[in-house]
This record gives C-alpha cells, structure tokens and sequence, in this order.
C-alpha cells in the first residue's frame, strides 16, 4: 500500500534518532497521506480506580487525546500513514503531545503551539460497563480552536487518500472556517470522512450547531455519528431513518456511506447506493468505553482503504473499538491488526494488553 513509513512495523512506535531527526519522513516525503485528521487533541487524565468520583480518587495516569488524534493512532497501528493537523498550547503538556504523535507514527509536522491558550487537559471517572462522564478543561478557549484556514497545507490536504474531520472543529472559529475550507478542498474526491462527534458543552444549543454541519454535510463522502450526533444533524435519531437523513442531506454532493454507531447495539451502514449493513457489537468487559469510538474510526478508515466490503469493514471496526474499550487508555491502547484478526477468530474483544 502506498505512504507507508518505511523500516517500521506497522503501527509501530517511531523511533527518532539523530539521522531521522535531520529529516522526519526521509523516503516518502513526496508521497500522500493515507489519512490526515484534524481538530481535537489535549491530555487524558484515567483514574487509576473505577467506581469512584472524581473528588475521590488517589491517582491517575495520563495519555495522548482527543478524538482526531486517537483515530490518526488507531489508524497509523494498522499501518496507515497518518498526519494530524491541531495546536497545543506553549507548554509541557503540548511537547508531550507531540512526542506520543510521533512515538505512534502520527505526523506531528501540522500541529504547533498558540502561546494565547493552555494545552487542554480531559478527565474521566470510571463507572463501568457504561458511564464515563467526562470533566473538560479548555477554558479559556482550546488551542486546537485555533486552527486558521490560511495555515491548512491543501495541497496536502486534498492529495490525502483521507480526510477525517470533526464536528467539533465547527464549533467555534478560526476552526470552523478552517474545517469547512478543508472539506471544500476535498469536494469530489474520495475518501472525505465528516465525524458528527457532538459535545454538548462546546455549543450553546443544537440548532446553532445545526447549519454549520449541514454545510459541512454538503462536502462529505462519508458520515459517523451515533445516535445523538444523528439527532442533532438531522433532527433524526431511529437509526434507519437518521442514515437516510444523513444521506439525502449530501445526495446532490457526493454523500456516499452513512455509519451510525448504536452502541451496545453494534453498528448500522447504509450507502447511496442502497447497499446496507448492520453488524452487532462484539462482547467485551468494558473498562473504558471512551476510546472505542476513535478505534472503530481508525479500523473503519483502514477497511474502506483496503477495499474490503461493508460489512467486513464494520466488523473489523467493531472489533477494534471492542478491543479498546476492555482497556484503561484510548491512544496506547489501540489494536494491531493482529489483535482484531484475533478478537474476531475468539468472538471477544478482552483481550491481553498490547506492546
């Protein structure tokens, strides 16, 4: 497959001596990005207890991020080329960030430091199997809302086999402008992935949210959302009927695949050409339920690359986010292709931890 990194496993951690400090991607600079992603990246905090609030617990350990971020991981494990494009604030959790991008093989060339903003930081509680409320700091603004569209490399940006961008990188400008100017870039090509990827607390309602991802709708190829993300778009939640929503909102554009993520209900896909899909969800003892998205987006991107059908596709994605979710962290925690091939073999996503 082509703009792989060459000289390092799949998925593998990159290591970055002195002779590929001078030059980060020496073979394949030329080459195109199997996926770039954009918007949302900051630090997870995971208490190190479950079942207990956050005003109790003792200890926590702290990962790599934010939903464009995990799925470039996820993606880059399953040995795609991956670039993200975001901002940090000027401190050391920003230069944490960016040395785990480039430790999981995710291009941290489009992610810089605004000085105006700290690096934003996300904790969890843990109260499995299904209730994770997270507590977000990025007041006064997040850096990663920061993006202006007159920094976007589109050359890149539409040479790319993949876009992934974020209903939150519309919730507040420059990114909003930015988000839309790189969909714009991308109108007609193949594959253009707009992740509905609602939160509540970054929008003053949903009707205002409304408008900003019909446009955004308008310049996609393919749609994620789950149930409440579906409702906001489209004002549709039964899944069926929020699938056609979604497509007929993109039916004079190129809207092609609409995903709607059901939970402990699995996976529903419906494409333009009426071809559909529902995929139950894999078993697993639910640890953290919150990376199991951003897993299911890499793998998702990983099977619509490889050409494989629909359904294969969601189970393969299914697999991934299963996986994910029977560990504590998102970004480290994301599985090789290895991993799904044996989560799917087993019929179980809890699974050892990985290298």
């Amino acid at each position: 497959m082509s703009g792989h990194i060459v000289d390092r496993p799949p998925g593998g951690r990159l290591d970055l001596g002195a002779e590929a400090g001078r030059e980060r991607w020496p073979r394949v600079e030329s080459e195109p990005y199997d996926l770039i992603t954009m918007g949302r990246l900051g630090v997870d905090l995971y208490p190190l207890q479950t079942g207990v609030g956050l005003d109790r617990v003792d200890t926590f350990a702290k990962f790599l991020g934010g939903s464009p971020a995990n799925v470039a991981v996820a993606a880059a494990r399953l040995g795609l080329r991956t670039a993200l494009v975001s901002r940090t604030g000027a401190d050391p959790f920003g230069s944490y960030l960016r040395r785990e991008l480039k430790g999981f093989g995710v291009d941290d060339r489009w992610v810089t430091e605004v000085d105006a903003y700290p690096t934003p930081v996300t904790f969890c509680a843990l109260f499995p199997p299904d209730d994770f409320p997270l507590t977000f700091y990025r007041r006064p603004k997040a850096p990663d809302l920061e993006i202006h569209p007159h920094e976007l490399d589109l050359d890149a940006i539409r040479a790319a086999r993949v876009l992934w961008a974020t209903g939150t990188g519309l919730s507040a400008e420059p990114s909003r402008t930015a988000t839309l100017e790189a969909l714009r870039a991308r109108s007609g090509r193949q594959t253009t992935v707009l992740d509905l990827d609602w939160r509540p607390m970054f929008w003053t309602d949903p009707a205002a949210a409304r408008p900003h991802y019909a446009e955004a709708l308008r310049h996609a190829t393919v749609v994620v959302g789950n149930g409440d993300e579906c409702e906001v778009a489209t004002g549709e939640r039964e899944p069926h009927a929020a699938a056609r929503a979604l497509l007929a909102a993109g039916a004079d554009t190129g809207l092609r695949l609409a995903v709607v993520k059901r939970g402990p209900e699995g996976v529903l896909a419906l494409a333009a050409d009426g071809t559909s899909a529902e995929v139950p969800p894999l078993p697993v003892d639910v640890v953290n339920g919150l990376g199991a998205g951003d897993a299911f987006g890499g793998a998702l991107v990983h099977g619509l690359l490889a050409g494989r059908d629909l359904e294969t596709a969601l189970r393969h994605a299914n697999a991934a986010g299963a996986i994910v979710a029977g560990r504590l962290p998102c970004s480290s925690a994301m599985p090789s292709a290895a991993e799904i091939a044996e989560a799917l073999a087993t019929g179980s996503g809890t699974l050892a931890e990985n290298g």
